[in-house]
Formats: C-alpha cells, structure tokens, sequence
C-alpha cells in the first residue's frame, strides 16, 4: 500500500470535465518526458485560449486541444485557428474516444491521467519569427506569474 496518494485533479476554474482533466494530466507528462515544458489554459493574441502550449528546448511550440469525448470535437470547430500560434497541432483524448474522428491534419495523442502515448506525429507547420517570439513571451510570461502566484498566493498576479 502506498503511503502517498494520487494528487487530486482540480480545475482551477471549474469549465474541464474530469476526463479532460485526466487527458491533459496524462499529456503534460508526455511532454515534459519529451523535454518539452507545458503550460495550461494560455491565452492567445486571437482571444483564444490553448487547452495546452508546450515549448520544446529549440523554440518549436505545440499546441494540444483537448477533446474527452465526441460530442466535445463536433461542437468545437475552432480547432483550425489554433495553427497560426504553433508549428504543430496535436489532439488528445481519452481512450474511450474514436480516433478516427480527428482530422488527419493534427496530430494525436492518448491519454490518461496517468500518462500518455502519441499515436499520430503532427504536421509541422513553422512560425514566422515576430509570432514565435509574441508565443514565447505569453509562455513565459504566463509560466512567471504563475510561479509567483504559488510563493505568494494573495499577490497580485491576476490571471496568467
């Protein structure tokens, strides 16, 4: 028996189902085993906001929308606007969901809250350099405040 629990998972502002929140648990754990460092819920310059943005040690960005079940990819058609802030777009969802529902033109990755596999490599589609370094510093400057926010949790950091 182990003495330390599973962490729970918690949505910091309720909209994630559970299932969502497993898949992107499972996911980042994927990324950062790639090397990969990931930040959650990061909003775009289009006023959208990436389920997940990870950032690779050369500068390449991925994006992962996450979808936990069909009726969540048929309703969200936003997914395409996604590619002009990554090199490459990947899907991930749970295993209970059909692959083959996903567009060929993303990758895909199944996960768990326990970790993940990357079924389908993703196209890589390159940024051009003014967006990249607009992506970086959100990731950057989303990742601080965050960190901050943890070290002293009545600051005022507002949302990042």
């Amino acid at each position: 028996m182990s003495l330390v629990a599973d962490p729970p998972i918690v949505s910091a502002d309720g909209r994630q189902s559970p299932t969502a929140l497993a898949v992107a648990r499972g996911t980042q754990r994927l990324l950062v085993a790639h090397g990969m460092a990931c930040v959650a819920e990061l909003p775009l310059a289009s006023g959208r906001r990436a389920d997940l943005v990870a950032l690779r040690h050369d500068g390449e960005l991925w994006i992962v929308e996450i979808k936990s079940s069909i009726a969540d990819f048929r309703v969200d058609q936003k997914w395409p606007d996604y590619r002009t802030h990554c090199d490459r777009l990947f899907f991930a969802t749970a295993v209970h969901v059909p692959s083959d529902i996903f567009p060929m033109e993303a990758g895909l990755i199944i996960a768990d809250a326990y970790g993940a596999e990357l079924i389908r490599e993703a196209p890589e589609h390159r940024l051009h350099a003014a967006t990249r370094r607009s992506m970086m510093l959100a990731f950057a400057h989303a990742a601080a405040r965050r960190l901050q926010a943890l070290h002293d949790p009545t600051g005022p950091y507002g949302e990042g």
